[in-house]
């Protein structure tokens, strides 16, 4: 029932963003553990399989902003902040997105799990080569990026 009100909230989120045309600021991890899988998580509200993160809220900075979306999303508090794999801007929801992509480190693995099950229907690891099917397309162009060795920064 509540992932429900999660995927109305969504919907109305959506509308919202095409009358108001928002500019919004959001985070996103490139999370990675030992064995070099990469963490993403697929929501109730949206299809596909995502990196992991959200928006940066007022009087937040970005780094604080990953942090808190990584322990909300993945439950992951100790995870070390590697650097910035870019900045991107996102345009595909009728919004005027900006989004920073964090690369991080977690060392346990073990302790991923989807923490707030009203938002996040499944966490998991995946090794790059291994994608889901259903992940996003800007979620394959951050890994491909950063396996390339590349700073990504452009179109999301």
């Amino acid at each position: 029932m509540v992932a429900l009100r999660y995927r109305i909230a969504g919907r109305a989120m959506r509308l919202w963003w095409r009358v108001a045309r928002p500019r919004t600021f959001g985070v996103r991890a490139l999370l990675t553990e030992a064995a070099g899988r990469i963490a993403l998580v697929r929501h109730h509200y949206i299809h596909g399989w995502y990196l992991p993160g959200g928006g940066v809220d007022k009087r937040e900075s970005a780094e604080d902003a990953i942090r808190r979306e990584l322990i909300e999303e993945v439950g992951l508090a100790d995870v070390a902040i590697a650097g910035l794999l870019g900045v991107y801007h996102n345009r595909s929801q009728a919004k005027d997105d900006h989004v920073m992509v964090f690369v991080a480190h977690v060392a346990d693995p073990a302790t991923l799990r989807a923490a707030d099950p009203r938002e996040i229907a499944e966490a998991s690891w995946f090794a790059p080569d291994a994608l889901p099917e259903g992940t996003s397309p800007a979620t394959r162009r951050r890994i491909a990026e950063h396996r390339a060795g590349r700073q990504g920064h452009g179109a999301w």
